[in-house]
C-alpha cells in the first residue's frame, strides 16, 4: 500500500541530488562538463558590489577564453578554500596565505598571476585617533594596551604577517603579547571600520583596502591614523586548478593566465585595486608556506 509512494520519494530525492550535484559543477570532487568557469575572491563585507564587480570580470573572462564563466561569492576566507579544493570553484583570486592553503590541499594546483604591485604588499596598523597615535618608524609597541583587531583569521594581511611581525618585535605570539584579548572583524573594509568608528582602539589591514577607501570616501583618515608600516612581503594571486586543463583541454590554464596579464581595462584592475597584472608561479609564495608553516597557520 506504501511502496509506491516511498519508492517515487526516494526516486525524487536521488534525482534532486543528482540535479544538485550538476548545478554545482562538481562531480566527483571535480568540475563537471557543464564546462562553466566558475572563479570567486576572498570575501568584502560588501558582497552585492563585490559581485557587481566580478560579474564584469566573467564578462571579460567569458568573451577572452570564449567559454561560460561566473562569478561564486563566499562568505569567508575557509568557505573560499573549501570551495577550491572540493572543485565548487576553478579559479580564485586568493590572499598569499589562502592561495599557500588551497594548493597544498589540491595537487597540481597553480598560481598563475598577481598584481605588479603584491610582490612587495604591506599592512598598515590603524589607530583611532583618540589614542593619540600618530605615524612611526618602528613597531607601535603601545598598541600592547588597547583593543585590538585582526581582519579574517585566514588573512595574509589582516592576520598572519601582522602575527609574524609582532612576534619579530616583541619576541611573544600576539594572544600572549596584547594586555587584552584580540578580536577578528572577518574583512579589512570591516577592520577599518570599526577602528574609525572607535570600536575597536587599533587594528591591522591591507594597505590597498585603506588605500582606495580612503581615495573613495568611505573612510577619515583623519580617525582611522595609519601608525605603522610592515616591511614587505608576497601576497595576493590568482591561483587555478588543475581541472581545467582536463575540462577545457591541455594549456587552457595558459590561456587564463595570459588573459589575466592581458588586462588593460581600468574598471577589471580597479576591481583588484591593482594597476596591472604580472604572471605568478607557486614559488613566488614559498616565504608565506614557511611563516604560515612556523605559526602552524597550515594546520588550523
Amino acid at each position: 500500500m506504501f511502496a509506491g509512494p516511498v519508492i517515487l520519494a526516494l526516486f525524487l530525492t536521488a534525482s534532486c541530488k543528482k540535479e544538485n550535484n550538476e548545478n554545482a559543477g562538481n562531480t566527483d570532487g571535480n568540475p563537471s562538463a557543464t564546462k562553466i568557469l566558475r572563479f570567486s575572491a576572498i570575501p568584502d563585507e560588501n558582497t552585492t558590489e563585490q559581485t557587481a564587480k566580478f560579474k564584469k570580470f566573467a564578462d571579460y573572462l567569458s568573451s577572452e577564453l570564449e567559454i561560460q564563466a561566473e562569478f561564486i561569492p563566499t562568505t569567508n576566507y575557509g568557505a573560499a578554500v573549501d570551495k577550491f579544493v572540493n572543485g565548487e570553484i576553478q579559479l580564485a583570486w586568493f590572499g598569499g596565505l589562502t592561495g599557500v592553503q588551497a594548493r597544498a590541499e589540491v595537487e597540481g594546483a597553480r598560481a598563475i598571476a598577481q598584481g605588479i604591485e603584491d610582490p612587495a604588499y604591506k599592512s598598515y596598523f590603524i589607530a583611532n585617533a583618540s589614542t593619540g597615535l600618530g605615524p612611526s618608524d618602528s613597531f607601535p609597541e603601545k598598541i600592547k594596551d588597547l583593543k585590538f583587531t585582526f581582519g579574517s583569521e585566514k588573512s595574509t594581511s589582516g592576520r598572519l604577517m601582522p602575527s609574524y611581525f609582532i612576534e619579530q618585535a616583541t619576541g611573544s605570539k600576539p594572544d600572549k603579547w596584547f594586555s587584552k584579548p584580540s578580536g577578528f572583524s572577518g574583512a579589512h573594509d570591516k577592520t577599518a571600520k570599526l577602528v574609525e568608528s572607535g570600536a575597536f582602539e587599533a587594528g591591522v589591514l591591507s594597505y590597498k583596502k585603506y588605500d582606495s577607501m580612503v581615495e573613495s570616501g568611505k573612510l577619515d583618515k583623519e580617525k582611522c591614523i595609519i601608525i605603522w608600516e610592515t616591511p614587505d612581503y608576497a601576497d595576493y594571486n590568482w591561483t587555478a586548478h588543475p581541472a581545467l586543463d582536463k575540462i577545457y583541454g591541455d594549456g587552457f590554464i595558459d590561456k587564463i593566465q595570459k588573459a589575466l596579464i592581458d588586462i588593460t581595462d581600468e574598471e577589471l584592475l580597479k576591481a583588484l585595486t591593482r594597476s596591472k597584472i604580472i604572471s605568478a608561479k607557486n614559488e613566488d609564495f614559498k616565504k608565506i608556506e614557511d611563516i604560515a608553516n612556523e605559526l602552524g597557520f597550515l594546520n588550523n
